[in-house]
């Protein structure tokens, strides 16, 4: 019945008034570590929370529903998700993933190369030529971040996906940074989805936590099954907190979508600003294939400030309702400066190779007063353009 339910709803309703003990509108949470057997070789639905948890697994029947998936997987952290996500590749496998991708991502691939698990190619997957050189390799998976992180490049899903479809090999998207509010990979063509639930989809800044939606019950049920091998599973207070969040998520996004174009408009005007990185602006390289696959342009952007390092340092000790720390996607706008924080685990070479370079300033928009931001934004820029006396 809830396929024929729109999106908006299945976010709020779903699993709500289904309590059959008591008639609990609010699902109940289950923090039971075991489940009794109702005898001797009789065991119920769940057993073991590690394998199966009615709290966890209502979330993650939400997120499924919301990305058009078959099943999903709740598991610890976001990172947890992409290495769950590429749990089947075997040594000699090969993997394509973007050059300008999150640094955690590019860490872990590295690192799981380095034990010879698989083989790796970092492409700039916007150039067709190089697509075409790795996809001529026969990849196993093809991994995809778009809106990149954080320079918010943008790329063809669906054209992506059929490349690599053709080469035998299957698509994993991290649709973090728009959540299934504004992009559904998998209606694109993707295997499998991951998402850092940190972010968007709890919404809080409370909870740390991943997912990964499969398009096929096939794929759903061997992640499901090599979740419970590792351990990986999140716990069911976590899942509990992570849908509470899930509940409003529409309601965020798009109050937070709204200030984000008035903030980016602020910014592209501002001479302290060399260059505002975010695909809802006509100029941005990605700006069509966005329109046509994205439901939104989200409430992340990044940018560069005409200035020196120095003159970095003084926009991030002068703004006071931006947070200086890493993470987005709360009601809490955030600021970073990704050289030396979200992405300081990438080598000096790969973040050049990736365009970040130490002007660049990425921020996350949250759901205070338009005016503050502007105002705070202001105060910055305007400390970053003094002169050392």
């Amino acid at each position: 019945m809830s396929r024929n339910r729109a999106p908006h709803t299945i976010a709020v309703a779903n699993g709500i008034g289904e309590d059959s003990a008591f008639g609990a509108v609010t699902p109940p949470i289950y923090l039971s570590s075991t489940f009794t057997f109702e005898g001797f070789e009789r065991p119920r639905q769940y057993d073991y929370t590690r394998s199966g948890n009615p709290t966890r697994d209502l979330l993650a029947g939400t997120i499924a529903q919301l990305e058009g998936g078959a099943g999903a997987v709740v598991v610890a952290t976001g990172m947890a998700a992409v290495d769950l996500s590429i749990a089947s590749l075997e040594p000699g496998d090969l993997i394509v993933a973007p050059h300008d991708c999150y640094a955690g991502t590019w860490r872990l691939l590295n690192a799981r190369r380095a034990k010879r698990q698989f083989n790796v190619m970092f492409v700039d997957q916007a150039d067709e030529e190089a697509l075409a050189a790795a996809l001529a390799r026969s990849p196993k998976l093809v991994l995809i971040e778009t809106p990149s992180n954080p320079l918010m490049r943008v790329v063809d899903i669906r054209k992506i996906a059929a490349l690599a479809r053709e080469a035998g090999a299957k698509t994993v998207v991290d649709n973090t940074f728009l959540s299934p509010a504004l992009q559904q990979p998998i209606r694109l063509g993707a295997d499998l989805v991951v998402h850092s639930t940190t972010k968007f989809l709890n919404g809080h800044s409370d909870v740390v936590g991943g997912v990964v939606v499969a398009a096929a019950q096939t794929d759903a049920e061997a992640l499901r099954y090599w979740a419970n091998v590792t351990g990986v599973t999140g716990s069911p207070f976590d899942a509990f907190l992570t849908l509470r969040g899930v509940r409003t998520l529409f309601a965020r996004v798009e109050a937070q979508q709204k200030l984000t174009a008035s903030i980016v408009e602020f910014l592209n005007s501002h001479p302290a600003v060399r260059v505002v990185h975010y695909p809802g602006l006509p100029t941005h390289p990605g700006h069509d294939i966005a329109k046509t696959q994205q439901t939104g342009f989200g409430s992340m952007l990044s940018f560069e400030i005409d200035g020196d390092v120095d003159a970095v340092r003084r926009f991030l000790e002068t703004v006071e309702i931006f947070s200086l720390a890493e993470s987005l996607g709360g009601i809490e706008s955030l600021v970073s400066h990704s050289a030396t924080m979200t992405h300081a685990s990438m080598t000096p070479d790969a973040r050049v190779a990736a365009g970040i370079n130490d002007s660049l300033v990425r921020l996350s928009i949250g759901l205070e007063n338009e005016g503050d931001l502007l105002a705070d934004l202001a105060r910055g820029l305007d400390a970053a353009m003094e002169r050392a006396g």
